[in-house]
């Protein structure tokens, strides 16, 4: 099983999908998959592999879900320390409301990587359901479905196939 290891004050930590998916609970498996991707993708950019003082990472996204935020709290700390902002402005509308909020910018000292995800791992079944204001017993099952399916989906595939860097 594949781990993220940060430093803590210079001592290594690893923490993997599991963990993470115990601190965050079951609501929003593919939020969670989806910052553990980014995690995976960015942390190599920014210094050596197991290096990254985590409580130097700063994260900026478009996306608002709790499971993004609570992966990224937990292994980055930044969002109790302030590192950790939901920004609109990163939103890509130009790739339309399927993929637009999936936009990360990680930076660490004097390091910056911006990641986009790649077509083909959010649906717009997903989307459309996940922001309908009010949902039916069968739509709520349905979504958690295809939380789930999602979820499933990001974790079989490699951090690369997912997450482009645009720049960084």
């Amino acid at each position: 099983m594949s781990a993220i290891t940060v430093t803590d004050q210079g001592t290594q930590i690893s923490f993997t999908i599991d963990d993470v998916t115990r601190y965050h609970g079951p609501g929003f498996p593919g939020g969670v998959a989806h910052a553990f991707k980014v995690l995976e993708r960015a942390l190599p950019r920014l210094a050596e592999p197991g290096s990254v003082e985590r409580r130097d990472i700063v994260v900026a996204t478009a996306h608002t879900g709790p499971g993004v935020r609570d992966t990224f709290e937990m292994v980055t700390r930044a969002v109790t320390e302030n590192r950790f902002t939901v920004d609109s402005a990163l939103e890509r509308n130009d790739r339309g409301a399927t993929l637009e909020r999936y936009v990360f910018e990680l930076s660490y000292r004097d390091r910056k990587v911006r990641l986009e995800i790649r077509e083909g791992f959010v649906t717009d079944e997903f989307i459309a359901l996940a922001r309908q204001a009010e949902r039916t017993a069968e739509e709520e099952a349905r979504l958690t479905y295809l939380k789930q399916e999602m979820a499933d989906r990001l974790l079989a595939a490699p951090a690369e196939a997912v997450y482009d860097v645009v720049d960084g």
